[in-house]
């Protein structure tokens, strides 16, 4: 039987009541908290553009569902310097931090070999799209951006690298994509290390698999809860109390199954952006009446909380690295 003094496994009781055997012992829970004591928080993501952002924000104001941070997929360079301000705007307004992709990947690009392997897709491929990606993060914080979405680990550590010697600002957060989110402990604290503020892993881990990355992190973790078809689609709604206990800090990410790719978006696709983006927030509001019914509604960070706490990092070279003739 689950603890009176918490929150209750769904249909646990029932089951009891008709003399099933107990549940199994559950995975260790997280002491870890972001620095506000919160143990959870809430992104929306894919939210490409102004208009996007409008609907979302409206429907998260209709159905009570608090956002603590709103990302887009399509890149810095699919938005002009007035959509990212008008976005920024509307984040602030709100105390919504606004996480935006760096653009040139692999898979843009003519080298065939990004569609034929997975894992090399969304990285960065020759020093060509590393230094643009550079070139994004450099335009997106000069216009206030503070949240960048990073899908390679060698464009992770450079732009970790200019943070810590200025070029970027301090308060500058870099968060790990789920396109190549790492699947073990190690691998997890590794991104950590290279400068990573929040990492996402695949929605297809575990609870204990999330259990043994806590056991070796505290770095925040981000989890659809809904994950996108080409994400696996996986819908882990009723596994949302145990993604927190396990798992916290924790962003829990409302995202979309059965809709077409939007990246890179445009005007073409700007009812599908919208409508999409209007269903992600029903979707969170369905985690969130889930965590509410089930006694494990509280412990979210209050709105505007965007700090991810102290993190280990990987010692930054006093100047770039160079190649030894």
């Amino acid at each position: 039987m689950d603890s009176p003094d918490g929150p209750r496994a769904p249909g646990e009781d029932a089951l009891h009541a008709l003399g099933f055997p107990a549940r199994p012992e559950p995975p260790p829970a997280s002491a870890a908290r972001f620095p506000d004591g919160g143990a959870w928080r809430t992104e929306l993501p894919s939210c490409e553009g102004p208009a996007v952002l409008e609907a979302v924000l409206d429907e998260s104001a209709r159905l009570d569902v608090p956002l603590h941070r709103i990302s887009q997929g399509s890149g810095v360079w699919m938005l002009t310097d007035d959509e990212i301000t008008l976005m920024l705007a509307g984040c602030a307004e709100r105390g919504i931090e606004l996480s935006l992709f760096l653009g040139p990947r692999g898979t843009w690009e003519p080298g065939a070999g990004a569609r034929a392997y997975n894992a090399s897709g969304p990285r960065a491929r020759g020093r060509d799209q590393l230094a643009q990606c550079v070139e994004d993060a450099e335009r997106a914080t000069s216009l206030g951006v503070r949240s960048l979405l990073v899908a390679d680990e060698g464009v992770l550590w450079t732009l970790h690298c200019l943070r810590a010697s200025g070029r970027l600002p301090a308060d500058t957060r870099f968060k790990v994509s789920a396109l190549v989110g790492p699947v073990n402990p190690v691998s997890f604290s590794i991104w950590e290390r290279l400068g990573a503020d929040s990492v996402n892993v695949p929605s297809d881990l575990t609870v204990a698999q999330l259990a043994e990355i806590r056991a070796l992190s505290a770095a925040p973790m981000d989890f659809y809860v809904e994950a996108p078809d080409d994400l696996g689609g996986y819908v882990r709604i009723y596994d949302a109390a145990e993604l927190i206990r396990c798992g916290a800090p924790i962003y829990l990410k409302f995202g979309l199954r059965n809709v077409p790719g939007l990246y890179p978006v445009g005007r073409h696709l700007l009812s599908a952006a919208v409508e999409t983006g209007r269903e992600r927030v029903r979707r969170g509001r369905l985690v969130l009446d889930t965590l509410a019914r089930l006694g494990a509604g509280e412990g979210m960070s209050p709105p505007g909380s965007s700090d991810p706490g102290p993190l280990q990092r990987f010692p930054t070279p006093p100047h770039p690295p160079r190649r030894t003739p």
